[in-house]
């Protein structure tokens, strides 16, 4: 349904993306301000009374920039409420007073006031609907106007029932990340340091594009080039995220919740899921189980692979970020292939099972099956 919608591809994606981009005001020590346009490289300004413009504006703060301010104001401007506002970067407190929506600075949280800052003493706002995580300012800015964002960019109704779900899903895949990093929320309970290093999220990204200690330009103009860069690169990817999750991910889960609401007519141990269609499924099977109140959890998702048209069995790991399966194949079927392991499985046309037995192949469907069930009961 969203097909001409997504047609394009990426470069449509990143012209969708400019177009949404306004000027950005810097408001200066002297509170003179200067306008810096989207739709140019240049580095040339005009002086121009910001008080006077009818434009709504949005503020943050100046100098370096994160993750969060500059998604938050790239989402600020997906509303109808601030299609085309300016951005007015500035700590001044009095300019902060006169401006329509204030975001990650003020140290005020007032949705009726489009308030949107997280800082200050007390704060405590998460997301809800089972989220935990302190919202940052793209955060807070989501949690409110979210919904609307998801539906006028998929050019749905807010009551439509796609709507709902992936306005949850993209906070959870996208969103509550940034949320995360900025209020140095770890990821993992643990004390121990975490055994490799990871600066490739978008949060650490964004931060690399802030002036350079060694860059001799740290003018106004450079820092509000660089802030615009941050706006497309965190537009860009917010954007992906909703394509993906509108386009791939909700048909997806369609389909998985029709096949687990079956899976008792495939064993009535319920503990196998006969996948009907090549789709990515094992990011829904534990929300699913959850949503669905499922007692028994699968331990196997039985599927074609389209390239060798074998049947694959594959083993549920016990959770979305673990390698580890709930019920691996059995170990004397690991490593072996074909003629070798059909005879230690006793099931013609086995074709092989990974040595950690997360994943094993067959000739047919019933072949697979009879893996899984094997594998159940040993």
């Amino acid at each position: 349904m969203y097909g001409a919608y997504f047609a394009g591809g990426l470069s449509r994606l990143k012209l969708a993306v400019l177009k949404k981009l306004g000027p950005i005001i810097t408001i200066s020590s002297s509170s003179s301000s200067r306008v810096f346009s989207s739709s140019s490289s240049s580095s040339s300004t005009a002086a121009i009374d910001a008080a006077a413009s009818p434009t709504k504006r949005v503020g943050t703060h100046d100098g370096s920039f994160h993750c969060d301010d500059a998604l938050g104001c790239f989402l600020i401007r997906l509303t109808n409420k601030f299609s085309g506002a300016r951005i007015v970067r500035t700590r001044d407190p009095h300019v902060l007073g006169t401006l329509d929506a204030v975001l990650d600075v003020g140290g005020v949280y007032d949705p009726i006031r489009d308030r949107y800052d997280h800082h200050q003493k007390g704060f405590k706002e998460v997301f809800g609907h089972g989220f935990t995580t302190k919202l940052s300012s793209a955060g807070l800015v989501y949690k409110h106007y979210g919904l609307e964002i998801i539906a006028k960019e998929l050019h749905l109704d807010e009551g439509h029932q796609d709507v709902y779900p992936l306005y949850l899903a993209v906070y959870k895949n996208f969103i509550e990340a940034v949320d995360a990093i900025d209020n140095g929320t770890n990821q993992y309970d643990t004390d121990q340091p975490p055994r490799y290093v990871n600066n490739t999220n978008l949060s650490s990204r964004v931060g690399r594009l802030n002036l350079d200690w060694v860059d001799l330009d740290q003018s106004l103009e450079r820092e509000n080039e660089a802030f615009q860069h941050a706006l497309t690169l965190t537009g860009s990817e917010f954007l992906e995220s909703v394509h993906f999750h509108a386009k791939s991910w909700l048909p997806a889960r369609s389909i998985v919740m029709e096949c687990l609401a079956a899976r008792e007519d495939i064993d009535s141990s319920g503990g196998i899921m006969v996948l009907t269609r090549s789709c990515p499924w094992k990011l829904h099977i534990f929300d699913l189980e959850e949503g669905m109140k499922i007692d028994t959890t699968i331990k196997y998702v039985i599927y074609q692979d389209e390239r060798s048209e074998n049947w694959r069995v594959q083993a549920v790991a016990i959770s979305p970020d673990k390698f580890e399966s709930r019920k691996p194949l059995p170990s004397p079927w690991r490593g072996l292939t074909d003629g070798e392991l059909s005879e230690a499985a006793g099931i013609p046309g086995c074709t092989f099972v990974h040595m950690s037995g997360f994943i094993g192949g067959n000739q047919t469907y019933k072949g697979a099956l009879d893996m899984a069930k094997t594998s159940l009961m040993a």
